[in-house]
């Protein structure tokens, strides 16, 4: 417990006059005005171990873990962010959306901009914080910490190199749809890694390029549909992705192959 003392016709936690000029109290320099004293909160080390605080992450919710709690994925970084999802459009779309439901803007590059476009008119017709550019035509997205920037890279198996990289406050996701030749050097240049349901083949040949255990090379075969094994630089999650009913009524239920 903390113990507080009284000064002699002063309250509990009054500063002291100051030793150099009689009578004055010393400046509270960047705290303002003293306000109202209350009892100082305390607890004993055996009460902290009840505390439980949600640590991680600030950014989109992308599904619940093994543990039934949220999954958050920090896509809006001060630093270059890249992220690799070998999977179905569907998630990525639904990343896209909660990324802008969280005020940043979202820039597709893509080469089927018709999978893209009942979800510009949902929002505005691109007005409300995500646009479709086709390949090789990204403007740059003046990104900054007030207007953060997502770029989903929607370019097919062989994905040219950007125009617009990732750097500060703007993250970059690249959806490939299998494991493809350009695959090993997009895993190596990222941050985290989404793998939905892949071959055998392309899941034996992720694990050597992930370390991953036989564990997981054996269940990505067959992870059922919203399912997503996330791999950073320290640990792995599983993560189901759970629509919300304005999702399914835009995209549909969660799936693998478009």
């Amino acid at each position: 417990m903390t113990a507080t003392t009284t000064r002699a016709g002063g309250a509990p936690g009054e500063p002291e006059p100051s030793a150099g000029r009689p009578g004055r109290r010393s400046p509270r320099s960047g705290f303002g005005l003293i306000g109202p004293r209350h009892g100082r909160h305390s607890v004993t080390v055996e009460q902290l171990e009840t505390l439980a605080l949600p640590i991680g992450d600030d950014g989109v919710v992308i599904g619940v873990g093994a543990d039934g709690r949220p999954a958050v994925l920090g896509i809006n970084r001060p630093t270059p962010y890249d992220v690799v999802l070998i999977g179905g459009l569907w998630t990525a779309q639904v990343l896209a959306l909660r990324a802008a439901a969280t005020g940043a803007r979202v820039a597709v590059e893509t080469g089927r901009p018709q999978a893209w476009v009942q979800m510009v008119h949902a929002m505005g017709g691109g007005q409300n914080g995500l646009a479709v550019y086709e390949v090789g035509r990204v403007p740059p997205q003046g990104a900054s910490a007030g207007t953060p920037v997502l770029v989903v890279r929607d370019c097919g198996m062989r994905p040219p190199r950007g125009r617009v990289a990732s750097g500060p406050w703007q993250s970059v996701l690249t959806l490939l749809p299998y494991l493809s030749p350009v695959a090993p050097r997009l895993i190596r240049q990222a941050r985290l890694v989404g793998v939905q349901q892949i071959s055998p083949d392309e899941a034996a040949e992720l694990g050597r390029a992930l370390a991953l255990p036989r564990g997981d090379v054996e269940a990505l075969p067959t992870l059922a549909e919203g399912f997503t094994l996330w791999c950073g630089d320290r640990d792995r999650q599983y993560v189901m992705t759970q629509p919300t009913d304005a999702e399914i009524g835009l995209l549909g239920t969660p799936r693998r192959m478009d």
